[in-house]
């Protein structure tokens, strides 16, 4: 199984979910963020474990 975390932007600062996502859950905290205002968000894979 892949995960994923989010990356964005926010306030001018570097963010990262500190939780992994499954593939939707991601997709679904990015559009969350974007309609709060963040910017440059991204859906990166990450290993297990990390």
């Amino acid at each position: 199984m892949v995960n994923y975390r989010v990356q964005w932007i926010e306030n001018g600062e570097s963010r990262t979910s500190a939780v992994s996502y499954d593939l939707p859950s991601a997709e679904h905290r990015k559009e969350r963020l974007e309609a709060a205002g963040a910017t440059e968000v991204e859906i990166v894979p990450v290993k297990p474990g990390e």
